[in-house]
């Protein structure tokens, strides 16, 4: 953490010089009373040191100062507002110093987060790393702004008000000082065990902004099937744990503070009963009491709170550790060696093999796209379609045993990423949209408005019906996620946003799904115009996408089952030919079921 203290030294280091010069007003107040107690008002004074008399005789001597003891009041309420204002400037220094540390931390981790590979993503939760970034930050931000500054003032305390003590009474402050040990031992004691129910109080947390974000993602899921009792069920398990985990820390935090009272009680005790002997025996002064006592009651809450401060420190470092774990993830780097030629070659995929963990999706697979082509690809869920997609993107890494991908001749390992992402457009079957309008959706990649591109696109994509029906056209707001639209109109409005950025390299992932047959035409047949001289991956489970494509590849279980065009694999046994032909029987009864009724016959 400290590396996000640059540029805030300058504050902390203020609000510690404003802090100490804090305590020595307030330690003023306490020798101004025994000066009062002892020279002005006992009937006899004691004898005091060659600077005192000096004081005393500059101030008018004695008789004037027991005449004008409002003096003696108002040296105390100067040395308040001193303390007082030190204590402002203080506050001010360490508020300054702590909003430019979290704004630091802040910033380094989204930056941090933009740049983890996607698998880091699909690893951990949405709500977990959301938590991470505002409850923990948080955590951390209170520790520095309240309970650090008290660290150190109570280091400064402690220190002089020991040595304040030691100089007016030695026994007394042997019966004060041996009770810090004490104290220290048992916030000690309590430190790991508030620090391990603290980091289970703050998974489980994690988990319940986990629940709540996914919940609110799927909201028209949930309400469509009827989930709500269901998903209140599962929030209430996740609340009721979130709630006992902090009332088992509520307890441990309850029977410190219980032992702390006790123990801070009997030293103040210890302490008044001690000097009242030692008064009493004419060992001590009155006035000398009367400070040894103040200066006790002074240490004793900052060295009280130590415990808590040691608490709020097991917390802060359990979300330290959070913070860290997110940090010291290996992100998408500065890649010095890689390579940006000209991504317009050959697709070439040479023995790839790619796992999730211990499940293999892809084996061994090898084919080739020439330059300009289309590819389709056709598989049954999971056989590694959307992993193909990916993986030329490098969303995903091959191991060094993987396999190579290369595009015209050059290791995609070897090519820098944002180079090469620049170079693939990637249409997803499910695509996100911003909660913007449908105009920056689509611009999203420009750097300003081109009205002639995106109606060229939204033409290609078949949406420019879609935005002259909107209320505000390409201005109308989609809604989070895009909520507005329909999951078709979603696919077209991601189609257009990919046209926007005319990449060498396209990639369709079954992204003509939620389309109609006859939409779906009226788009493939625009962008054969659109995509002449680029080279084209179509994933799809459809035929009538796929037919066109210059060649078709068949995946099962990871690996190349059928290559070829269209003609050729309709001709041989296989998946191709068999959903080929579901598909045509479908087509078949569709057509013969829209065929009007005459005379109680079907006509066929």
């Amino acid at each position: 953490m400290l590396g996000f203290a640059r540029g805030s030294r300058r504050f902390f280091a203020a609000a510690v010089i404003a802090s100490a010069g804090s305590i020595v007003f307030n330690f003023l107040t306490p020798q101004i009373i025994r000066f009062t107690v002892d020279i002005a008002l006992a009937p006899e004074p004691e004898e005091i040191s060659a600077t005192a008399a000096l004081m005393l005789d500059l101030i008018g001597g004695r008789g004037f100062l027991r005449s004008n003891l409002i003096l003696c009041a108002l040296g105390i309420v100067v040395c308040s507002f001193f303390s007082g204002l030190l204590n402002y400037l203080s506050r001010v220094s360490i508020t300054k110093g702590t909003e430019g540390f979290t704004k630091r931390l802040r910033d380094a981790l989204f930056s941090h987060i933009q740049r983890l590979p996607f698998a880091k993503h699909t690893e951990n939760k949405t709500g977990d790393i959301i938590q991470r970034c505002t409850s923990d930050v948080e955590t951390i931000r209170e520790f520095i702004s309240t309970r650090l500054i008290e660290v150190v003032q109570t280091v400064i305390l402690v220190t002089a008000a020991l040595v304040m003590m030691f100089s007016m009474s030695v026994p007394l402050s042997l019966v004060c000082a041996a009770f810090i040990p004490a104290i220290v031992l048992y916030s000690l004691l309590f430190y790991k065990r508030i620090a391990a129910q603290f980091l289970k109080a703050d998974e489980a947390e994690g988990e319940l902004m986990a629940g709540i974000q996914e919940n609110l993602t799927a909201v028209r899921v949930v309400r469509a099937f009827g989930r709500e009792r269901h998903e209140k069920n599962l929030f209430d398990k996740k609340l009721d744990v979130f709630t006992q985990k902090w009332i088992d820390l509520g307890y441990t935090l309850g029977l410190y503070w219980g032992v702390g009272d006790f123990v801070t009680g009997a030293q103040i005790l210890a302490v008044v009963c001690a000097g009242a002997l030692l008064a009493a025996s004419d060992r001590m002064t009155l006035g000398v009491l009367l400070a040894f006592i103040s200066y006790n009651y002074s240490i004793s809450w900052p060295v009280r709170t130590l415990g808590r401060t040691l608490s709020e420190l097991s917390k802060a470092g359990v979300s330290a550790a959070r913070l860290r774990e997110v940090l010291e993830s290996a992100a998408e780097g500065h890649e010095p060696e890689a390579q940006t030629p000209e991504l317009n070659g050959d697709i070439v995929f040479d023995n790839v093999s790619f796992n999730y963990g211990e499940l293999k999706v892809l084996d061994k697979l090898s084919f080739t796209v020439p330059k300009g082509t289309v590819l389709g690809v056709l598989g049954s869920t999971g056989s590694g379609k959307s992993t193909v997609a990916c993986l030329i993107s490098r969303l995903f890494d091959l191991s060094e045993d993987g396999g190579v991908i290369s595009i015209g001749g050059a290791d995609i390992r070897s090519i820098e990423r944002s180079h090469l992402r620049r170079s693939v457009g990637l249409v997803l079957q499910e695509p996100f949209l911003f909660s913007k309008t449908v105009r920056e959706n689509i611009e999203i990649a420009l750097s300003g408005e081109n009205d002639e591109l995106l109606r060229k696109n939204t033409k290609t994509a078949a949406l420019d019906g879609d935005i002259a029906g909107f209320k505000d056209g390409c201005d109308t707001r989609v809604g989070e996620r895009g909520v507005t639209l329909s999951g078709g109109q979603k696919q077209r409005v991601a189609i257009a946003r990919t046209l926007m950025s005319d990449c060498p390299i396209l990639i369709f992932d079954d992204s003509l799904s939620s389309v109609d047959t006859e939409t779906e035409e009226k788009i493939i047949n625009a962008l054969g115009d659109r995509t002449k001289g680029k080279t084209v991956i179509l994933i799809s489970h459809r035929i009538s996408t796929l037919m066109r494509a210059d060649n078709i590849l068949v995946l099962e279980n990871g690996r190349a089952a059928q290559f070829g065009p269209h003609k050729d694999l309709i001709s041989e046994e296989g998946l191709y030919r068999r959903v080929y032909k579901m598909q045509s029987d479908a087509m078949l009864l569709k057509s013969e079921s829209d065929v009007p009724e005459k005379g109680g016959d079907t006509l066929g």
